[in-house]
């Protein structure tokens, strides 16, 4: 049974930090490229990261490029997401998903697993 978990999310100011979790089960971790989604009410998802297998290749959507740091650990099977210099537009619920490559990802594409989210919430 694939489980995808995603934790970490609350209420932070804007201008503040926040670092998401997402922890996998019942897959082989890092035969998987490893993304994030959010979906703020009213609005289409929108892929915002995406990194490789490896950690190698890492991709990020404009509207988060240079603010937020997507890694992993694959030693405990975990997807990390470093926000910071967050801003009320970033207030969403944030997704993780497993996929078969990076390519079209935020469209979501080739997504395998996806988790139940976490909700993040910028106040100005």
């Amino acid at each position: 049974q694939v489980q995808v978990v995603e934790s970490g999310g609350g209420l932070v100011q804007a201008g503040g930090s926040l670092r998401l979790s997402c922890t996998a089960s019942g897959l082989t971790f890092d035969d998987y490229h490893m993304v994030w989604f959010r979906q703020a009410p009213g609005k289409e998802r929108e892929g915002i990261s995406c990194i490789s297998r490896t950690g190698r290749n890492t991709y990020y959507a404009d509207s988060v490029k240079g603010r937020f740091t997507v890694s992993r650990d694959n030693a405990k099977n975990t997807l990390y997401l470093q926000m910071n210099g967050l801003v009320p537009e970033d207030t969403a619920m944030y997704y993780c998903a497993a996929a078969r490559t990076c390519i079209k990802y935020s469209s979501g594409g080739y997504i395998s697993y996806w988790g139940q989210g976490t909700q993040v919430t910028v106040s100005s």
